[in-house]
């Protein structure tokens, strides 16, 4: 089974990288691998055409190969929550939650990624093309890799952008580097409150697969909320991951940033996040219709997700 990730480098995905190295997805009797395709409508495109069987990226983007989101459905969450942060150059002094800070800026963002920024500055009062915001690619992304945070971050440092959207990664790196400042957290209650569902890292599969091989999709679904079960239990699982997959120095910060997560790892795909979500996709000009929830989640895997929460997370 292989599992197309736009990202690698990256807390957002972990669940899905990790189920690998652990061995879930063995233990469930499915040989898995990683590929990494980014940006994430490429990868979203490979399952289309049947090159990959599960897309572990965000849930919105799915549009970009399935419009309407005909033929694919998400079979699981790997956390709850936009998961994506706001973060300008530190010495901008932004201050938390202040978005006139974006205001002839330029901020970088992968493409699909950059549609939850618009959406919120949108909702937060921002006009982006009168308040003159620049929100493009990270320069240097294209061919990076494994690693679009952490060429946000080094393009942050280097001053060829003002801010960036990307995952934890890059933004704990630019951080810690005092480069970066954060201005948005969305899971943590930054920004307008309907953000939280814009979008979430989940898993997708076909309509085909879902169908033909509905075993095989249960079985990454277990594989998943197990992950999630050990990761919220031991968040130092993730330095025993990261040391096997990612450079030194990003993988010792893996166990605080998947302990951060843990209170959002929960399976689940409620009826109130696909309304939210596709409320959102057709305000941004992605979705025309109003597919129901079972047009968007397949429910035969709902009893799997069941108690797998820790109710400590918002939205």
């Amino acid at each position: 089974m292989k599992i197309a990730v736009p990202d690698l480098i990256s807390n957002s995905y972990f669940p899905a990288i990790a189920a690998v190295e652990l061995g879930m997805f063995k233990r469930e009797g499915i040989d898995a691998s990683i590929e990494m395709i980014f940006p994430v409508d490429k990868a979203y495109a490979a399952l289309r055409d049947g090159d990959v069987d599960l897309v572990a990226g965000s849930a919105h983007s799915a549009l970009s190969a399935f419009p309407e989101s005909d033929g694919v459905k998400l079979i699981c969450a790997q956390g709850q929550g936009m998961y994506w942060f706001l973060v300008m150059r530190a010495d901008l002094a932004a201050t938390r939650g202040d978005l006139s800070v974006v205001k002839g800026r330029r901020i970088g963002a992968a493409p699909w990624v950059e549609m939850g920024l618009r959406g919120l500055l949108v909702a937060g009062g921002i006009d982006i093309e009168r308040d003159q915001v620049l929100i493009a690619p990270v320069p240097g992304a294209v061919g990076a890799g494994v690693n679009f945070g952490l060429t946000a971050a080094k393009a942050l440092e280097a001053g060829q952008i003002d801010g960036f959207w990307a995952n934890g990664m890059g933004t704990e790196v630019a951080v810690r580097r005092g480069v970066g400042t954060v201005v948005l957290d969305i899971r943590r209650g930054d920004g307008p409150k309907e953000a939280f569902n814009y979008t979430m890292a989940s898993i997708a599969a076909t309509d085909r697969l879902i169908k033909d091989q509905p075993d095989r999709a249960a079985a990454a679904v277990r594989a998943i909320v197990a992950t999630q079960a050990a990761l919220r239990k031991d968040p130092s699982l993730a330095t025993q991951v990261a040391s096997k997959v990612f450079p030194e120095q990003e993988a010792g910060l893996f166990a605080e940033l998947i302990r951060r997560d843990g209170p959002y790892y929960d399976a689940s795909i409620s009826r109130d996040f696909v309304a939210d979500m596709t409320a959102f996709c057709r305000r941004i000009g992605i979705l025309k219709g109003h597919p129901s929830y079972e047009d968007v989640v397949a429910t035969q895997f709902s009893p799997l997700w069941a108690g797998t929460g820790d109710s400590g997370h918002a939205g």
